[in-house]
């Protein structure tokens, strides 16, 4: 549903399909062999990471031949949804690291030991997990910081040149932490529901980057191309 496209080029292939969203230095050759990160923020669209989004970013880097590793920070959530009641559970607590287990069936590692040096391209599916446990978005907006291990990743994967792909709600990372980034989470205007996260490129503006107006469809909404 979002898409962020990087400002600097160099060639690393590859094609994410489903409601995916937003890459930052890309290409479109073949992926085969090809080493990328995931990084989860949990699991379960209203705390943690989007399961569909995740599920269709494994998918298509497998149908590709890439080499997935995933990881996730080892810290507590913000706060624990009861999804079936779209309600907080104020007496349940959990952490990040061992909730994204269950998306990677148990193959997680701490987000403190991704090093870009030993990937071809990182990304960040989408979900409220990267707006209250990558970072603090959802409460504070603009004015949110971002969790010192993603900071440090998109920085290093950045100054790497490699590509960085982010969906839905995650482009806001990169929006904090890259000045100046070209981000796009489809359109500003709503448009009868179209686009009901519209008013998330004002906070986007807002935060330093550059909002561009672009479709964003189902079939292909993901392409890594680089510039």
């Amino acid at each position: 549903m979002l898409a962020v496209r990087s400002l600097i080029c160099k060639p690393c292939p590859f094609l994410v399909k489903s409601q995916v969203a937003s890459l930052i230095h890309t290409s479109a050759n073949s992926y085969s062999s090809a080493k990328v990160a995931v990084v989860l923020s949990g699991c379960g669209v209203y705390d943690g990471t989007e399961i569909h989004e995740a599920s269709a970013i494994l998918v298509h880097l497998s149908r590709e031949g890439a080499e997935v590793q995933m990881f996730a920070p080892d810290v507590t959530q913000m706060h624990v949804i009861d999804h079936g009641k779209g309600q907080p559970a104020e007496t349940e607590s959990r952490n990040v690291l061992a909730e994204s287990a269950r998306i990677a069936r148990g193959n997680i590692t701490d987000l403190a030991k991704l090093n870009a040096s030993n990937h071809d391209a990182v990304i960040f599916p989408g979900g409220f997990g990267a707006a209250k446990n990558l970072s603090t978005f959802a409460v504070d907006g603009k004015d949110c910081s971002v969790n010192k291990e993603v900071e440090r990743i998109l920085k290093d994967f950045h100054k790497a040149r490699k590509p960085i792909g982010l969906c839905c709600i995650s482009p806001v990372l990169a929006a904090k932490v890259l000045p100046g980034v070209e981000v796009t989470v489809g359109h500003e205007e709503e448009q009868g529901g179209k686009w009901p996260y519209a008013g998330t490129a004002q906070a986007i503006t807002a935060l330093g980057a550059k909002h561009k107006i672009k479709e964003v469809t189902i079939s292909c909404s993901a392409l890594m191309k680089w510039c």
